[in-house]
């Protein structure tokens, strides 16, 4: 079986991409999950640690401080609510979580000889995309890998033409409970007590787009939005 990198998140997009590798595309799935200070990660990594005893796979944890020190997002920054998508926005977090799957991808060719593709779970975002949503941004950091490791391991966004409706459907038919993923920004715990881990706030940009997604598909939305 061929192995796979499948960076992970917690949300519907990326809880989905690291199933369809491993049932569909039946890859050897290793997850690569990023704590870069964000609100909600308590609640990620209940989602990612779920998710790996789903599919039976190592799960990676990569600590970027740094990172969530000098974003500008709500992410990582007090404040948060129904405001512009670029609010938030973490910058260069494609990039730089890229950059950090490569050299775990090649840290492992290195020590056992064995080469991985990259999966990641970014999608059509429409008018509201970001230069590291797109198809280009793919192409580019293929090159660069070309240029930056020994090997240039292949990255690909299996859902990058897909509407999230789209994604949640194909979650639907796989079999998942999506209800496990986790979307919001923000993080439950600001609003409520640890017994509901996986409660969402319902106002944030990630929240709202995971809304929109249930809305337009023909699946049933159980996640619990507190607003």
């Amino acid at each position: 079986m061929e192995k796979a990198i499948v960076l992970v998140s917690g949300g519907l997009d990326s809880y989905v991409t690291a199933h369809y590798v491993k049932k569909r595309l039946e890859r050897e799935v290793k997850l690569l999950f990023f704590d870069y200070g964000q609100k909600a990660l308590e609640e990620e990594l209940w989602s990612v640690k779920n998710l790996a005893k789903e599919l039976d796979c190592e799960l990676e944890i990569v600590k970027l401080p740094w990172l969530g020190k000098i974003s500008t997002s709500f992410i990582n920054k007090e404040g948060g609510g129904e405001n512009k998508i670029s609010d938030w926005y973490v910058p260069c977090r494609n990039s730089i979580f890229l950059i950090s799957a490569l050299a775990f991808a090649e840290s492992y060719f290195i020590k056992t000889g064995e080469e991985s593709e990259i999966y990641l779970g970014i999608k059509y975002e429409g008018e509201l995309r970001f230069k590291d949503t797109t198809k280009e941004f793919i192409e580019n950091m293929n090159e660069l890998s070309k240029e930056t490791t020994q090997r240039g391991f292949k990255i690909i966004a299996p859902f990058i033409d897909k509407d999230k409706e789209d994604i949640i459907e194909l979650g639907e038919e796989m079999g998942i409970d999506l209800s496990k993923s986790y979307s919001c920004y923000l993080g439950a715990k600001r609003y409520v007590g640890a017994s509901f881990p996986l409660a969402h706030c319902g106002k944030c940009a990630g929240c709202l787009a995971r809304k929109k997604g249930f809305k337009f598909s023909k699946v049933e939305d159980k996640t619990v939005y507190l607003d």
